[in-house]
């Protein structure tokens, strides 16, 4: 693909969508890197006390730096292997049809399948290389990134499996928590919760312990000396995140259906979470050290993932499966968890907890649940409308997010759609860095 076509007018949508949800941290990053050069140029490497804890810092940027050039070479490396992969998925017969493209030429096309397959392994192969350099500033995180290559290994060989395979639902459940466990093992964090100030009268009053926190100390640990404001969680800790791996690698998978969105929706995330990363790194937070092995791990998934963008974005040449969704929720679910941010990683996967909770009753079959609940394309129009379900007497539209984005605003083209819930995504995402950086401060010390 040429920068001409690239910046067609199919491809301005993309390009302008990809730049506005990367703005954000690349102008904090560009700010580190200028930081640590002009601390170089200052004579940085005084063997003094001063000059020791600047090297520190300077090094910090050196290492972004080297991420940024790993995912770079990551994107070109995806997006040049793309095109010989899928000629191999077509030659195996591991293809579809586009189901949004019901009565025009394209419906008949055979697109290639699963290629989620390639930026998963050139993003396992950029952080291999990033664990030379890491592990040598940081040899305490070399078994946190051990783990993490486990987990999304693991994540990435199932999704490529179900792809062909066609796993049923009750792995694709199970198999998340199995993949999660190199994470648990491994984790060296604190267990414990900050209670939200307006509840913490419920556990404790006039320094002593009420009914519930009493009953609750037969299962977690009030800690009485933080006048309730400290609960340890302890095993039921490890039970959450276990879970989060679940939700992240599902949520991705179940709201899609369109061109672009799973990729675009995973891309718009990794922005907000590297954009939460460097402005902790930025501020010299006490984990900083957590903030850089996420940075490094979202530098390497957003060049991947932006080239696979670029192959998947209206009208897709490919389809990327359960594959690349699988691979995106569990880095993510690595990030938050040995990054120590899972609360603030919920916060950007607001429309993933949305459709989640609007599919509820069909997920748990209390209503008609078919096999495929994308939008219907209306031919003689051109456009997506919600598409329909029988219930007993009833006629009801299938109850995702993206229907339900159909039922408000109307009937609209496919990349139109798909362009309303991306800026609906980087929206929510907004709101959990503000809700992070603002509101947190009002219900937490």
């Amino acid at each position: 693909m040429t920068l001409l076509s690239f910046t067609s007018m199919k491809a301005l949508p993309l390009l302008g969508l990809s730049t506005i949800s990367l703005l954000p941290p690349l102008r904090i990053l560009l700010q580190l890197l200028a930081d640590d050069f002009g601390r170089l140029t200052d004579g940085a490497g005084d063997a003094t006390e001063g000059g020791s804890a600047t090297s520190t810092a300077s090094s910090v940027g050196a290492q972004l730096a080297l991420f940024c050039a790993l995912g770079a070479l990551g994107h070109w490396g995806t997006h040049r292997l793309i095109p010989s992969i899928k000629y191999y998925m077509l030659k195996r017969g591991i293809s579809g049809k586009d189901l949004g493209k019901k009565g025009t030429l394209r419906e008949e096309y055979d697109i290639p399948e699963a290629l989620g397959i390639v930026p998963g392994g050139i993003f396992l192969i950029c952080l291999i290389f990033c664990l030379v350099g890491f592990a040598t500033n940081h040899p305490s995180k070399l078994l946190d990134l051990n783990s993490a290559l486990l987990s999304i290994c693991f994540m990435l060989f199932l999704g490529f499996t179900d792809d062909v395979l066609e796993w049923p639902w009750r792995y694709k459940l199970f198999l998340p928590s199995v993949a999660s466990l190199p994470l648990l093992c491994c984790y060296e964090g604190s267990r414990s919760v900050v209670v939200p100030i307006p509840l913490r009268q419920l556990l404790m009053s006039d320094g002593k312990l009420t009914f519930l926190g009493a009953l609750l100390c037969h299962l977690v640990v009030v800690d009485e000396n933080a006048d309730g404001s400290i609960v340890n969680l302890g095993l039921f800790y490890l039970v959450y995140m276990g879970l989060l791996a679940v939700f992240c690698t599902n949520a991705i998978n179940i709201y899609a259906g369109i061109n672009g969105l799973e990729v675009g929706q995973a891309y718009v995330i990794g922005c907000a979470v590297l954009y939460h990363n460097l402005v902790e790194i930025q501020a010299g937070s006490l984990s900083r050290e957590n903030h850089v092995f996420s940075a490094m791990i979202m530098l390497s998934f957003l060049g991947v993932s932006l080239a696979l963008l670029r192959h998947n974005w209206y009208p897709a040449t490919v389809f990327v499966g359960d594959t690349y969704c699988y691979f995106a929720g569990m880095t993510f679910a690595v990030v938050g968890i040995l990054g120590h941010f899972s609360k603030t990683l919920l916060l950007f996967f607001i429309p993933q907890v949305i459709n989640f909770l609007w599919s509820t009753p069909q997920l748990f079959k209390l209503i008609p649940c078919p096999k495929h609940r994308l939008p219907k394309f209306n031919a003689q129009t051109g456009t997506m409308e919600p598409s329909r379900i029988r219930w007993g007497k009833k006629d009801l539209a299938n109850m995702t997010l993206i229907n339900l984005t159909l039922q408000v605003l109307g009937p609209m083209t496919e990349q139109k759609l798909c362009i309303v819930l991306l800026a609906f995504q980087m929206f929510c995402c907004t709101i959990g860095i503000y809700i992070r950086y603002n509101l947190a401060q009002l219900v937490f010390d």
